[in-house]
């Protein structure tokens, strides 16, 4: 499994009420918390001007609410791909992520109900493969894992946390894929 070599944008979603208290969302249709809203308005001028073609986001209420905000800037058809919605955490979803998330990435531990990092990884593989046969650059907004199997994708650590609302420019290079934070 390995992306193909396009390059796009990613874009977690802004920040919930469980972020803000360390819980696991999975499936949970958590809404966007005030600092996810203004969040997402700090992020849309920084990918205005980018070049940005199509706005593809995970049908979840977070990620939907957030790419409404950025579109305010680029002016796009947003697509939403189901294949792009958070892992599912199953029995673990509105607990801590602690101690039981480590374990869970590294594929010795699975949640009763819940999505191995192996079938998140699957997943994101192929509807990103699908995706970035669209002409380009994407911006991709979604989830935490679902960066998380993406940065795997890449050769890049799937370890740490990917921050709310913080534009990512994903691009193949010499040495592997490069991800810019920010603008």
């Amino acid at each position: 499994m390995a992306l193909p070599e396009i390059p796009f944008w990613f874009l977690r979603h802004g920040e919930t009420d469980y972020n803000a208290a360390g819980l696991s969302q999975g499936a949970l249709d958590i809404p966007l918390n005030a600092t996810g809203r203004a969040q997402a308005q700090t992020a849309g001028p920084l990918l205005a001007g980018q070049g940005i073609v199509r706005i593809v986001a995970s049908p979840m209420q977070r990620t939907r609410e957030t790419a409404g905000i950025i579109n305010e800037f680029l002016g796009l058809d947003v697509h939403y791909e189901r294949d792009l919605r958070e892992v599912v955490f199953g029995g673990m979803e509105g607990k801590p992520l602690m101690p039981w998330f480590p374990e869970w990435l590294e594929g010795r531990y699975t949640p009763e109900g819940a999505e191995t990092f192996f079938q998140v990884l699957e997943r994101v593989d192929l509807v990103m493969a699908r995706l970035l046969q669209m002409p380009g650059p994407l911006l991709i907004v979604a989830h935490g894992g679902v960066f998380r199997a993406l940065r795997d994708l890449m050769g890049l650590p799937k370890e740490g946390l990917t921050a709310n609302a913080v534009p990512l420019y994903c691009a193949p290079g010499e040495n592997g894929w490069d991800v810019t934070a920010g603008l």
